[in-house]
């Protein structure tokens, strides 16, 4: 077998990362229902024709299908599926197949694995695991839901050892409003423009906002003039009435987006800022849409974005209109595992290693380290009786704190790192809680 070589856009992390990686899921699991949202997990597959109704492109998505389909048994449409590049979609498909079921408003957590076949770079991968939260109500969803996303966000990323966060709001109501307020004919090309900003910067979006949404050269401006409010709190609203534009649409977009921020103002002052350039580029959003800055990542682009959705899930003459937003949980660990920001006190789960005196009495040390076990302390028991300063040495290798001795007279327990050495039971003896599982910092 030749060597195996990586696949790019796949990561696999190594044991500690892996460790660190399931610390912060279980952190924001934890948030997730502390606020009651239940958990869900769909397919990882969806028929081809719905992953692409909502405005996405076909090069991101991966088909799937038998390698030597039968085409006497196998189901019909087996090579139109693709494996889902969100977990919006889906959601919205699981809801329409299960409304009967639900109890509404539905609240949903989904931590999964997603796939995309973008470029490969830094922060982005074709295989990363996305945490959503999101809210779902039969025809109509009280606004103040669009408030509480961002609270969510804030609280389950301040229980992370990362560096702050900035939650970016806008309301595409605002931008529809203000496009259709100074005459634009096609709101949603122009949101696709201002959506590429960050990346193209103003002269190139002018460009294409002239080239696909027809706009003119003082449109073009006053488009961007919108694009550059930002402020910490609800004073945006006056800076977007001093452009001077009125429109129905943009006055509810104002009012709503007034309300996010009060409320976010009140729960976690300097969590989140107006700011009129962030669109959104999917076409399902129709409310309030958040983007998250890491501070000092702020070149990466959002770690965590979402919106109001009010069409996406839809059956005859009933909607489910809905509001969510995605922590992609890939892309913030692999940023900070580059830049060596996060670490793991030790390489492994175990606390205690458990010496073998000889091959005869390796029962005896099986029996103390399901003692231990059966108290919760991670244990494991040494891998051969060789002598015990081997035994240390292997102990310190994989980072364990501590090497259990049992002895005839008595057992002892060692913390190689200070070599203090002390009598103890195993029904009795419990390691410091700093030492009882890694600690991520």
């Amino acid at each position: 077998m030749s060597k195996p070589t990586p696949i790019s856009g796949f990561p696999e992390w190594t044991p500690a990362q892996r460790m660190i990686e399931q610390y912060v899921l279980d952190r924001i699991r934890g948030t997730f229902e502390l606020y009651g949202f239940a958990p869900l997990e769909t397919r990882a597959v969806e028929p081809l024709d719905q992953l692409l109704r909502k405005g996405e492109t076909s090069k991101e998505v991966y088909l799937i299908r038998r390698l030597q389909a039968d085409p006497d048994t196998s189901p019909a449409g087996d090579d139109q599926l693709g494996l889902h590049f969100d977990l919006t979609v889906p959601f919205a498909r699981y809801v329409l197949e299960n409304a009967g079921k639900l109890q509404f408003p539905f609240r949903r957590y989904q931590i999964q694995k997603v796939w995309r076949g973008e470029r490969p770079q830094e922060g982005r991968y074709r295989e990363f695991v996305q945490a959503d939260i999101d809210i779902v109500d039969r025809d109509t969803l009280p606004a103040h839901y669009e408030a509480e996303m961002p609270l969510v966000i804030g609280d389950a990323l301040r229980s992370l050892p990362i560096p702050p966060v900035t939650i970016q709001l806008n309301n595409r109501k605002i931008c529809e409003g203000f496009y259709r307020g100074i005459g634009l004919t096609d709101p949603a090309a122009a949101l696709r423009a201002v959506d590429k900003l960050d990346k193209i910067g103003p002269a190139k979006v002018a460009e294409l906002l002239a080239e696909t949404a027809g706009a003119s050269e003082a449109q073009a401006k006053a488009c961007l003039a919108l694009a550059e409010i930002s402020a910490p709190d609800a004073s945006f609203a006056d800076a977007v009435r001093a452009l001077g534009v009125t429109d129905p649409m943009l006055d509810e977009g104002v009012e709503e987006l007034v309300r996010v921020m009060d409320a976010a103002a009140a729960h976690s002052p300097g969590l989140c800022v107006a700011d009129l350039r962030i669109a959104r580029g999917l076409d399902y959003y129709t409310g309030t849409v958040y983007e998250t800055q890491l501070a000092g990542y702020e070149r990466f682009g959002s770690i965590c974005s979402g919106g109001r959705y009010d069409d996406l899930a839809s059956s005859g003459s009933v909607r489910f209109p809905g509001v969510g937003i995605s922590i992609g949980v890939t892309r913030l660990l692999g940023l900070l595992f580059g830049a060596g920001a996060l670490s793991v006190s030790r390489d492994v789960p175990t606390c205690v290693l458990v010496a073998v005196t000889n091959s005869e009495e390796r029962a005896a040390s099986n029996a103390v380290a399901d003692a231990l076990r059966s108290r919760g302390v991670p244990t494991e028991v040494s891998p051969s009786a060789a002598k015990f300063g081997k035994q240390i040495r292997y102990a310190e290798r994989r980072g364990i704190p501590y090497v259990w001795f049992p002895g005839a007279d008595g057992d002892q327990v060692k913390d190689i790192r200070s070599g203090e050495q002390v009598a103890a039971a195993a029904g009795e003896w419990t390691p410091p809680r700093a030492d009882l599982k890694p600690l991520v910092s």
